[in-house]
């Protein structure tokens, strides 16, 4: 048996450090990916340190991964601060800490039932908490691991049978078999490592063998010709110092139009406006009084076959005895009761106007968490985007129909909703062929969140083979067919306006059908993992 090297309390620190700096440096749009294969074995060794340490305390793993999921939160995703201090300070801390205690949960089944049922503990407990943690109201899932191969999408073209839960698991399996085999030599800058042929041959497999898979995929996959024509508009609106205060509604909205029309033909059966792009209030209960609906059907008279998809800033009002959800606000001053909302809307020839209300909220920004406990709070959740308090939602993700083509429907995903693959999903499975994502990404600056924001929206057209026009404010606006391949992509601060023929998809893939399975699997697993640990603990006592 090999002899475990010592570890010095500083090299423990700078391990620890290490790891945080390959994971910051593996996101995107930083470009160097493939480092998460290897970014958690300084962490581990960390861990491994404190697992053969007689007497050890599991307080000292939490102490040291937090540090390591702090600083990478931090390194990565610190753009957050400029659209919200508060929410930004929740979701570093926050995050960081719910990371932690998956990583020191490891470490205490690591102990009890030893390495085979430990490491795939651990991949059971990441890929549990990543699906767990889209799906309740301090959500922020931007850090999933398989996030991080966006901008190596030709490697990744298996998502469509996996989601982003195969690269997790992915990321994992190649970290642990990695660390797994010098475990007991590893010294800060002494590495001795011990490798069998067939052991390399295992680990360069588990690496080549996906990606191979992924170019055979991309290569032979071919779209259905069966083209839209769309314009998407980036009117590049100040959202500090013009969206809501320096430009009027009608200024703004006849500025998207101006850009519009340098591409806007016969042809062009879509025009995509970006987030809270109206911004009147509109009232949706009579939303047809509102100048920039008027403006917007005034501009349809003179291009009939054309649908517009845009984000409004819109309101519904309850009478005092009307039903309401527990997100509807009081009005004092009229006495009713309303439900703020971030909107997708279109508007055509026809008499109706199609909504869907943003329901993938930010924590802290459109929405209180936990609202039913804390509702004389909900007032007091950060304002973004014109309106303050919690946002209304809605349960199912309607998708838009054309009123000249029933078969043609469309998917109107808003901003943050587009970093949840199951989710959009759903509106795939309600029969959407293109995806459109409207966003307005000025509120980060010039940081890597607006690049990382568009990035993601790869994943979802390889996951579910739908093309995509992305309209944002400012940011990035682009077009991503069903391949992941992004063309036309904008330049951050500058107004523009692209066109392409994007093709329709009607036939779902494996993970439209079936979506997170890998997660729920491992949420079972990860059941039986405590299970036997408590067992374990009970024998031991």
């Amino acid at each position: 048996m090999l002899q475990i090297c010592p570890v010095k309390t500083s090299q423990l620190y700078l391990l620890t450090l290490l790891s945080a700096v390959l994971l910051s440096v593996a996101w995107p749009a930083n470009g160097f990916s493939f480092l998460i294969f290897i970014a958690f074995v300084p962490l581990l060794r960390v861990e491994y340190h404190f697992y053969k340490k007689p007497g050890s305390s599991w307080h000292n793993v939490l102490g040291h991964s937090y540090i390591t999921f702090l600083v990478w939160n931090l390194l990565t995703t610190y753009w957050v601060w400029n659209s919200s201090e508060v929410g930004g300070v929740l979701a570093f801390s926050l995050n960081s800490l719910f990371m932690a205690m998956v990583f020191t949960l490891f470490h205490i089944i690591h102990k009890r039932l030893g390495d085979t049922m430990g490491y795939a503990a651990l991949i059971c407990f990441w890929i549990g908490y990543e699906y767990l943690h889209q799906d309740w109201d301090l959500s922020w899932t931007w850090l999933i691991l398989g996030n991080v191969f966006s901008e190596n999408w030709k490697a990744i073209q298996w998502y469509e049978y996996t989601g982003v839960f195969g690269g997790t698991l992915w990321v994992w399996l190649l970290n642990i078999l990695i660390f797994y085999r010098f475990r007991n030599t590893v010294h800060l800058m002494k590495v001795k490592v011990d490798y069998t042929k067939k052991q390399i041959a295992g680990i360069v497999a588990l690496l080549v063998v996906p990606m191979l898979v992924s170019l055979a995929i991309y290569y032979s996959y071919v779209e259905k010709i069966d083209p839209i024509n769309v314009v998407a508009v980036q009117p590049n609106i100040d959202p500090y110092n013009e969206k809501f205060d320096g430009m009027t509604a009608s200024e703004q909205l006849n500025k998207m139009l101006g850009l519009a029309e340098q591409k806007v033909t016969p042809k062009t059966q879509y025009l995509v406006g970006p987030e809270t792009a109206l911004v009147e209030g509109i009232v949706e209960n009579n939303i047809e009084d509102f100048q920039s609906i008027h403006t917007i059907r005034e501009y349809l008279k003179g291009h009939p076959q054309l649908k517009v998809v845009i984000g409004i800033s819109s309101y519904r009002e309850y009478s005092e005895t009307e039903p309401r959800p527990n997100t509807a606000h009081h009005a004092s001053n009229r006495n009713i009761y309303y439900d703020s909302y971030n909107t997708a809307s279109q508007i055509d020839t026809s008499h109706i106007i199609q909504l869907y209300h943003k329901s993938k909220l930010v924590p802290g920004v459109e929405k209180m968490p936990f609202g039913d406990l804390l509702k004389p709070l909900q007032d007091l959740a950060f304002s973004l985007g014109g309106m303050s308090g919690s946002l209304g939602l809605q349960d199912d993700r309607e998708v838009f129909t054309s009123p000249g083509d029933t078969n043609l429907k469309i998917a109107p995903v808003v901003c943050y909703e587009s970093i949840y693959g199951e989710y959009v999903g759903e509106y795939v499975r309600n029969g959407a062929d293109v995806i459109f994502i409207i966003t307005n990404d000025g509120w980060w600056g010039d940081t890597p969140g607006y690049k990382q924001h568009c990035s993601y929206a790869r994943l979802r057209a390889i996951e579910h083979r739908r093309s995509i026009a992305r309209s944002a404010n400012t940011g990035i606006s682009c077009f991503i067919d069903q391949r992941g391949e992004t063309t036309q992509t904008t330049p951050y601060w500058k107004e523009a306006v692209i066109s392409a023929d994007i093709n329709q998809n009607h036939d779902f893939t494996f993970y439209t059908l079936h979506g997170d399975y890998i997660a729920r699997a491992a949420l079972v697993l990860s059941l039986m993992f405590v299970g036997l640990g408590v067992v374990k603990k009970r024998k031991m006592g």
